[in-house]
């Protein structure tokens, strides 16, 4: 894996230290502190050679372990973010898991997911929650999410499991039409046979996931990567949380109806409601 140099890169300066504090603390090895923190290997790696800075978590962990001074090193891991470029850290994490994944479980209560949305859906997001709402920003935010859809077309597409609330079928994005289409895509989508979407009726009430969206990434000879939806969004691979993400996802694709009907019902909200009100 290629080092960056700590005299140019904040990020490289904040791993050459952090390194230092591991062995100082007597992990002789990155595998001896990701055992001691409860995290994958492969982000105590990104963190030392500064590919990516670490995460609020693992930092705090890994000071805390260390015996580092918590203040220092979390305003060098600012500067490090800060220096990193514009693309934020936890969603540079993502592209690349998603990009790699043999799998992909998705739960959303509130939107469509990204990886599934049309170019106009999208744009609707993006108009609603970003500054800079001018055509080159927003256009270059939706050309960006329709990219990474192109995993979906690969010869060796990633398998996909995505379950929905039906909340998400009836609330309105965009405009009516935008609605229509965006539903019809993928109930499209989920013909494929490596695409299933499924859909949590409103009448089954509470499920295991109503506190927030998140997705799964997963593929041989990398950890599983969770991406879960706040006010910033953020990767981990904590191990306690993969585990807590996979067995919620378990329980809300149970809640969920099957695929055929989930289709179904889909297709009759997207012609009764939307296409109707069109």
């Amino acid at each position: 894996m290629t080092r960056r140099d700590p005299q140019t890169s904040p990020a490289a300066f904040l791993g050459d230290e952090l390194r230092r504090a591991r062995l100082a603390a007597g992990f002789s090895s990155q595998d001896a502190l990701a055992a001691r923190l409860g995290f994958d290997r492969t982000v105590i790696t990104k963190a030392e050679t500064g590919q990516r800075p670490p995460t609020v978590d693992l930092l705090a962990a890994w000071c805390q372990a260390c015996g580092m001074p918590g203040e220092l090193f979390t305003r060098l891991a600012v500067l490090a973010r800060r220096g990193d470029g514009p693309v934020p850290t936890w969603f540079e994490d993502w592209l690349e898991a998603e990009g790699e994944a043999q799998s992909l479980r998705l739960w959303s209560p509130i939107l469509i997911p990204g990886l599934l949305q049309t170019a106009d859906y999208a744009r609707a997001l993006f108009l609603a929650e970003q500054t800079d709402t001018s055509d080159e920003a927003i256009g270059a935010l939706v050309a960006a999410r329709l990219e990474r859809q192109a995993i979906l077309d690969r010869a060796e597409a990633p398998d996909v499991v995505a379950v929905i609330d039906e909340a998400v079928l009836h609330r309105l994005i965009g405009s009516p039409p935008v609605m229509h289409d965006a539903l019809a895509h993928i109930a499209e989508l989920s013909r494929r046979p490596g695409v299933v979407v499924q859909v949590i009726p409103a009448s089954h009430g509470a499920s295991a996931g109503l506190g927030g969206a998140f997705d799964i990434a997963a593929a041989d000879g990398m950890p599983d990567t969770p991406r879960m939806e706040a006010i910033v969004d953020q990767t981990t691979e904590k191990r306690s949380l993969v585990r807590k993400a996979a067995v919620a996802f378990d329980r809300v694709r149970a809640d969920a109806l099957p695929r055929d009907a989930s289709r179904d019902l889909i297709l009759k909200v997207a012609d009764e409601r939307w296409k109707q009100a069109a």
